[in-house]
Formats: structure tokens, C-alpha cells, sequence
């Protein structure tokens, strides 16, 4: 039986895969697992992205929490990263997130916090998923007064707008800055901090009506930011997904900045004012070669983990690095907050363009990026770890890793979150490393359905 959690949370079409009935044990389980060991009453808190399933997983979620006596706070439409530093405010025992990123309207998706706002390790999701195989098996669940309640306090997202500002007091008078807020958890707290910091504020895709949520806008989809930056000849454009972890950036020119050049040009600039712990910077397989290449002429270290943000946090935290991330936006700055934080990485990079005083295209030379190729291959979501058991598929790959070796690379993986097998290519020629990525992607998508 393949694991219900993956590398963000629990993920499904919602009311298909994720169902009320799943939502329900996962607060009743999570809850219980998360807070056995407490002497009180405890309490979680839990809030959605903009999907129109959100309202329907959450109330089966709280349902779920009460029914083994802890309480929850409701606190609606919120940013992933917001959950996490509310979690840690207001010291309660564990946060929830409802929402499934960057993926089309109809998935949602459920992560935990614990109560120090970090994700959940993969022992205490098994004990989660254990407890609910076995049917809650020897959890007794209270009645009358012992049944918890809900609070819901809408009010709490400018708490999180409030710790945006103190975390990077940046005075943005006088640079106009163009936002997606992907028709996501965004759409107010990303609009009231730029303000509220002076920014001349163009945003677009604020109006989520729970079904437009990253359609065709977004970080996964840049191209109407990079028009409209240039239409509005402004300094910057920052792009969000769906629930606010993640952040991409579009240069003045309308070129885009990824979450690798992002990592170079933070990272440099606090190696230069003596900020960088141990000259270090967390990234992926995934991350271009380019970044490399940077760290060995900038004299910065680059740490390699397996895909996943919280393999990058994991190592971070083990030996006490405080900037890592994703070639997706989704970076980490540890000093601030305990997960990636779209938002947080913006300003970052605002304060760089603002105590440097240089232009964004400028800035994103510190790194290049050398060609890469990234094609998803569709598969069945039962099979998709076992795309090396074919022998068509183990054949092709090895036949393109001789192909590029000693100029470039081949990486294959399976998704954590999605049904599919991505295929990476890196290479001198971008036709040639498309056409092969393409070929093998095909080939892996027709010898498993």
C-alpha cells in the first residue's frame, strides 16, 4: 500500500481522493498524535487557501479535532508560511494547512505544523497514517464537556502582514512593483504589506472566486506578469502560487528571475554583509549547474539534498545554515520564519535591489544559467515509483546519462505531490536537451498507463 503522505502533506482531487471522510481522520489522528503528550486542553490552528473545497475539508478536519477533545482555531484564507508563524505565536500545539500549492483547482492537500511551526518529520506522518489504517484503534473519544470547540479569528492575518514588516523594514518609496497573487492566499496580505512599506503597487489576480485559483496566472504561469512589468515600466514583478510559499521574480526587462538566481543573489549579498551562516546555501539535485558554478567563484558552499523543501529545512537545521530553497521559488530564510515564505523572499530580494541600488536584470548576472529541460511525464500515481522496473524506460535513461556525460546531466524522479515523473535534462544545446526530455518523457508515459 503506497504512503497517504507525501513530500508536502496529504494530496488529492478533493472529494475524490481526498474526501471528507479522510479529512475527518486526519484531524482526528493528526490531533491525537500531535498532542498526546500534553497536559491540556490542546489546540490547533487551521486555515485553507482559496479553493472552493477549502470550507469542506476544513470543517471536516476541525470535526476530526474536536471529536478527540482538542480545540481548533479557525483563521480562514491564509498563506502556508502565515500558518506556521501563528502556530509558533500563539504557542499552540500544532498548525494545519489546507491547500495544495501550485496544482490545478480541483486537488487540495493537508500539512501539519508542529508547534514550533515546522513541518512534520516522516515518523510522526507514519504514526499519523498508522493510527488511521488501524481506525483509531484504542483512542477513546471523549463526550459532553471533553468534546473540543472551534474559534474562528479571521482577524489574524494582520498579525502575519504586521511580522512581514518587522521582519524586513524595507522603506519601498518610489519602486513600482508588479504582483500575481495567483488568485490565491495572497491576495490581501501580499497587497497590504507592499503598501503598507510604500510601494508603487500594481496587483493583478486578486479576485479569487475558489475555482480561478493559479489559473493561468502565478508563479506557474509567468507570462502575464512578464508583459505587464514591462507594459507598466516597472522596477520588478513578483509572482506567487496558490497558497503563498513560493515566489518568482520578473526582471525590469520582463525576463524571468527563478528561484536559483533568487538563492544567488540573497546569498551573495548576505555573504557580503556577513549574514551568510558558514558561507552556506541549501538547494535540491534539481538546482542548475549554473548555481554551483556561482558558489565556487563567489566562495560560497552549496549544499545538495534530495527534492523537497523539507530535506532542504532538514538539513539546514542539522548544522545551522539559515538560507536554502527550490529552483521553484520556494526559499527558506531560517532567521525570519520555519518555512518557505513567498512573501519574505520578496522583500528579501527587494532589499537587496534597495540597498545595492541596482536593477534586478543586473543583479540576476551574479549566476548563469546554463540550459535546462524539465518535461512531466503523466503516469498512474501507484506506479510512479517504479518507473526504473521497466526495462524499455531503465534502458533509454541510461542510454541518454552516456549521451550527456561530462556535458550535462539526466535526472528522473517521481513527484512527491502530483502523478507524475518529471525528466530533467541539462545540456549545451536547449533544442537538443528539449527533443530528448520530450522523447523520454513520452516513452515513460506510454510504457506505464
Amino acid at each position: 500500500m503506497s504512503r497517504m503522505f507525501g513530500t508536502d502533506g496529504v494530496r488529492g482531487v478533493a472529494g475524490a481522493e481526498l474526501t471528507i471522510e479522510l479529512a475527518t481522520k486526519l484531524g482526528q489522528a493528526g490531533a491525537y498524535v500531535l498532542t498526546k503528550e500534553q497536559e491540556h486542553q490542546p489546540t490547533l490552528i487551521v486555515g485553507c487557501d482559496t479553493r472552493i473545497s477549502g470550507g469542506m475539508l476544513a470543517n471536516a478536519l476541525m470535526a476530526g479535532i474536536c471529536s478527540v477533545g482538542a480545540n481548533a482555531i479557525y483563521v480562514g484564507v491564509m498563506p502556508t508560511p502565515a500558518i506556521a508563524y501563528l502556530t509558533r505565536k500563539h504557542k499552540v500545539d500544532a498548525g494545519v494547512v489546507i491547500s495544495a500549492s501550485h496544482n490545478p483547482m480541483e486537488f487540495n492537500g493537508i500539512k501539519f505544523f508542529n508547534g514550533d511551526g515546522y513541518k512534520l518529520s516522516d515518523a510522526l506522518e507514519d504514526e499519523i497514517e498508522e493510527l488511521i489504517r488501524n481506525n483509531m484503534k484504542d483512542v477513546v473519544l471523549p463526550i459532553g464537556s471533553g468534546v473540543g470547540r472551534i474559534d474562528y479569528r479571521f482577524d489574524l492575518r494582520d498579525e502575519y502582514v504586521k511580522f512581514m514588516k518587522k521582519c524586513v523594514p524595507v522603506d519601498l518609496t518610489g519602486m513600482k512593483i508588479v504582483i500575481d497573487c495567483a488568485e490565491g492566499a495572497s491576495y490581501y496580505t501580499s497587497v497590504k504589506t507592499l503598501k503598507d512599506l510604500g510601494a508603487d503597487l500594481v496587483a493583478i489576480h486578486t479576485k479569487p472566486d475558489g475555482t480561478n485559483i493559479n489559473a493561468n496566472c502565478g508563479s506557474t504561469h509567468m507570462e502575464e506578469l512578464q508583459a505587464r512589468v514591462v507594459y507598466e515600466k516597472a522596477d520588478v514583478g513578483l509572482a506567487f502560487d496558490g497558497d503563498a510559499d513560493r515566489m518568482l521574480a520578473v526582471d525590469e526587462k520582463g525576463n524571468l528571475v527563478d528561484g536559483d538566481q533568487l538563492m544567488a543573489i540573497c546569498g551573495c549579498h548576505m555573504k557580503k554583509k556577513g549574514t551568510l551562516k558558514k558561507n552556506t546555501i541549501v538547494v535540491t539535485v534539481m538546482t542548475n549547474l549554473g548555481f554551483s558554478l556561482m558558489g565556487e567563484r563567489e566562495g560560497i558552499h552549496v549544499e545538495k539534498t534530495k527534492v523537497g523543501d523539507r530535506y532542504v529545512l532538514e538539513n539546514m537545521l542539522e548544522n545551522g545554515y539559515n538560507i536554502g530553497g527550490e529552483q521553484s521559488g520556494h526559499i527558506i530564510f531560517l532567521d525570519d520564519n520555519t518555512t518557505g515564505d513567498g512573501l519574505l523572499s520578496g522583500l528579501h530580494l527587494l532589499q537587496v535591489m534597495k540597498e545595492t541600488g541596482r536593477k534586478l536584470s543586473e543583479l540576476a548576472e551574479v549566476m548563469e544559467v546554463l540550459p535546462q529541460a524539465l518535461v512531466n511525464a503523466k503516469v498512474p500515481n501507484h506506479k510512479k515509483e517504479k518507473f526504473m522496473e521497466y526495462a524499455e524506460i531503465a534502458e533509454a535513461i541510461k542510454a541518454l546519462e552516456e549521451k550527456f556525460n561530462g556535458e550535462g546531466r539526466v535526472l528522473i524522479r517521481p513527484s512527491g505531490t502530483e502523478p507524475l515523473v518529471r525528466v530533467m535534462i541539462e545540456g549545451k544545446n536547449q533544442s537538443e536537451i528539449e527533443e530528448e526530455a520530450q522523447k523520454l518523457a513520452e516513452l515513460i508515459t506510454n510504457t506505464m498507463l
